[in-house]
């Protein structure tokens, strides 16, 4: 299979299973006008699919680095859909908690040996990495339309039919395995990719921590920005599904730009450079009156997603020994430690009012840029080139657990 082909199936099937990160999130609005949930109370739902995914994705990471396992892409994918489909059923707030976690769960399971795939198919290529994170973000973007045009029309009743993107996502991946396998076979079984370059683990630290605070600001704002729009517009429903579109659709623009801008610059550089502007578009999206919020959110969300696909790269050149635990917790961590704030901003904006709350997410872009500024930028070769070179590379690289 080419290489274009297999990282297209990937980042459709990466879109099918990031509707249900986008769709917690989407489902929000709805939790609060028909089942008349507090700002706590919403904020508690996105934690449950927050907690059990920042705890679970580096486990399965670790797990990967021991063992690969390519069936997780359609088996997660399956369960990240019913989950969110499940959700809607049941007016207990207990169950809604439980079913969210599940979808959680799921998409846990999914991100760092679907990283690790990616990465191979891509064959170390950045542009590679950004279309197949692209592939998330487009998945976050429709989130929003999928959810209103399904649940608008017939209510929370209706969640089933959200499962269809989770059937769509397994199937898509299933050839990509089966190649990879093919070529694992012909390699030879026994044959096995070797490194002589060492752990930095006090780089990984400090990236993850910037990881930690984009996390909080990227989560912070997808959970509450239609809230803030609908009130900052005079009520209107449409506009906060245009701002929580708006969001996710700029990262999409941000993950390609990311990656075609670290093949001319090195990823450190334009990592730095993206949270510093990002800062600045934070405090827009707080503070910049009428329509002009939606460019703050579109140019915010952008600026978050540049360093995306970076951040995976950087994590496993950072721990080469260790690329599953590190995809685990640059790429899980970006989409579910935030959730874990969450819960804090909804009980200060209960107290307060939702612009106070959002206000203090302008630093995180900041903290971010300052741990960067700390950061080397692993010299280091090419899945491709890493052993002898070309298609034998290749064919060492996909043997590697």
């Amino acid at each position: 299979m080419r290489r274009n082909t297999s990282i297209t199936l990937l980042s459709a099937g990466h879109a099918c299973v990031d509707v249900y990160q986008g769709a917690v999130a989407s489902l929000v609005p709805f939790f609060v006008a028909e089942r008349a949930y507090s700002y706590a109370a919403v904020s508690g739902i996105v934690l449950a699919a927050s907690l059990l995914s920042s705890v679970a994705q580096p486990l399965f990471g670790v797990l990967t680095d021991r063992w690969p396992m390519p069936w997780l892409l359609p088996v997660s994918t399956l369960l990240g859909g019913v989950g969110i489909a499940l959700s809607g059923v049941s007016g207990s707030y207990a169950l809604t908690l439980v079913f969210v976690a599940v979808s959680g769960v799921g998409v846990a399971a999914y991100h760092p040996e679907s990283a690790r795939v990616a990465r191979l198919a891509a064959r170390g290529s950045h542009s590679g990495m950004g279309w197949f994170s692209l592939g998330g973000n487009l998945g976050f973007a429709a989130a929003p339309l999928l959810v209103t045009a399904v649940v608008a029309t017939g209510g929370l009743r209706l969640t089933p039919l959200l499962a269809l993107p989770a059937l769509v996502g397994a199937v898509l991946c299933l050839p990509v395995l089966r190649a990879l396998e093919k070529q694992r076979q012909d390699a030879g079984a026994g044959t096995a990719m070797t490194t002589a370059r060492d752990d930095d683990r006090a780089s990984f630290v400090k990236l993850s921590l910037a990881v930690v605070c984009r996390s909080i600001v990227f989560i912070g704002l997808s959970t509450f920005i239609s809230l803030f729009a609908e009130e900052r517009m005079g009520g209107s429903a449409a506009a906060g599904t245009a701002a929580l579109f708006v969001l996710y659709l700029g990262g999409a623009v941000g993950s390609v730009l990311g990656g075609k801008l670290a093949d001319r610059w090195d990823r450190v550089t334009v990592a730095r450079w993206s949270y510093l502007l990002t800062a600045v578009c934070v405090a827009g999206v707080v503070f910049v009156p009428g329509p002009a919020m939606y460019l703050c959110v579109a140019l915010t969300s952008a600026g978050l997603y540049v360093p995306f696909s970076l951040q995976v790269t950087l994590g496993q050149d950072y721990l080469p020994s260790r690329m599953g635990t590190a995809s685990g917790i640059t790429l899980g961590l970006t989409v579910s430690v935030g959730g874990l704030v969450s819960p804090f901003i909804g009980s200060l904006a209960d107290a307060t009012s939702l612009r106070t709350a959002l206000a203090p997410l302008a630093l995180m872009p900041v903290l971010s840029w300052l741990l960067f500024r700390t950061l080397p930028e692993p010299a280091v070769p090419r899945p491709a080139d890493a052993v002898h070179g070309g298609e034998d590379g290749e064919r060492r690289a996909l043997t590697s657990p």
